[in-house]
């Protein structure tokens, strides 16, 4: 039997995948929330882009937070006094919240709406104690050799009788 862990890779951002045989969780994605719809894009070796589409949403009415690596987007819908009765609605507006949880050292640089998506960027800022370095080997002749220190005083021994 093959379980299927795609869900839990679809709300991180930043992971490497070290287990890609494990694609199917047990309960599958039907248990996974599917309002609003989004994608996970990379779009540089450590930057990502979040797209939501939340069509019907206004700025006002979008609410983005980070707390500690959980990133949650949330959208409330008020309706309006004196809202249309609609015969059929095939447009959601409902509110909605969506949490992604991100890697170490990945920050939200900024977030946009456009045409009814929400763009947000991310970036993995790693910090410089733990980016990998290359050490030069000097070659022999430029390393300075040890000089020596002045020897210690040395004892002598006292000579020995021969006995008789």
């Amino acid at each position: 039997m093959r379980v299927d862990f795609s869900p839990l890779y679809r709300s991180t951002v930043g992971f490497d995948r070290l287990f890609s045989l494990m694609d199917t969780l047990g309960a599958g994605e039907t248990s996974q929330p599917t309002y609003p719809p989004y994608n996970i894009e990379r779009t540089a070796e450590n930057a990502y882009r979040i797209t939501m589409a939340v069509a019907g949403f206004g700025e006002s009415e979008l609410a983005i937070e980070v707390k500690e690596n959980a990133l949650t987007v949330k959208g409330e819908k008020v309706a309006p006094e004196g809202a249309a009765e609609f015969l059929y609605r095939g447009i959601a507006a409902r509110s909605f919240e969506r949490r992604f949880q991100l890697a170490d050292h990945v920050v939200v640089q900024g977030a946009r709406l456009e045409n009814g998506l929400l763009h947000i960027e991310l970036v993995r800022e790693i910090p410089e104690t733990l980016k990998s370095r290359r050490i030069p080997i000097a070659k022999a002749s430029q390393s300075t050799p040890i000089e020596a220190s002045p020897a210690s005083p040395t004892i002598e021994a006292a000579p020995t009788v021969a006995a008789a």
